[in-house]
């Protein structure tokens, strides 16, 4: 909660910086949303996912410029616990996502989004665990890319509009060719979003929704795992 604190007070301070990291996902929603007519209930999952791929995986960047300052050395004489020092962090962000997604949920219905509330509680649950997974291996990112955070900047976008383009949050990848669903079919963001659509819509029953659980817990995992192992070692050099 210490580390939480810290980290979320400059965003309470800061509100309008909220509503300024969902600019472009709000831009998608209102420009091409209003294209589809009935197709809300697929489209605002999509839009969903790629605002957590661009919040929790741009996360590493608060730590960076901590890393580079010499703020984050002065933390690290103190006693806090190490895992603290992640789960913080991904806290702040798990909560900064949710608000983000409340928002555009609420704004979609005003344009002709049907809720399901269990399946939206659902999805945005599976959400935010895929979430703290981005977050922490975002932070691992930085922490490595010490000292230029050249590294960082690169490896995400490099990521980033891949994950994105070839995971259908905007266009549907089975009217494509065939290399390209195979391409999708691998890409563990193309689960997320079918198992974001199919809760959205009410059904629970979908396999896509099992699949999408198991990749949001295994990067979850993976993430929390690595992270703490970063923030032990890495951060002091060790």
């Amino acid at each position: 909660m210490t580390v939480f604190s810290r980290e979320a007070t400059p965003a309470l301070r800061d509100p309008v910086g909220l509503v300024f990291a969902m600019g472009q996902p709000l831009l998608f929603l209102l420009l091409f949303g209003s294209l589809l007519d009935d197709s809300w209930q697929w489209f605002v999952p999509g839009i969903l996912v790629m605002m957590c791929l661009v919040g929790p995986m741009g996360a590493g960047h608060s730590l960076l410029i901590e890393l580079t300052g010499g703020s984050m050395e002065r933390m690290m004489v103190t006693p806090l616990n190490r895992t603290a020092m992640l789960v913080g962090r991904d806290l702040k962000e798990s909560i900064t996502l949710l608000v983000q997604a409340v928002l555009i949920v609420a704004l979609a219905m005003t344009l002709g989004f049907r809720l399901h509330p269990a399946g939206v509680l659902a999805a945005l649950l599976m959400l935010t665990v895929f979430g703290i997974g981005l977050s922490s291996l975002s932070f691992v990112l930085a922490i490595r890319s010490q000292p230029s955070g050249a590294l960082f900047w690169v490896v995400t976008q490099t990521l980033m509009f891949p994950l994105t383009l070839l995971s259908g949050v905007l266009l549907p990848l089975e009217q494509g060719p065939a290399w390209l669903r195979a391409v999708g079919a691998v890409n563990p963001v193309s689960h997320i979003v079918d198992a974001q659509r199919a809760l959205f819509s009410g059904r629970f029953d979908d396999m896509s929704v099992l699949y999408g659980g198991v990749v949001a817990v295994v990067v979850a995992l993976v993430g929390l795992v690595v992270g703490t192992r970063a923030m032990r070692r890495g951060v002091t050099g060790a």
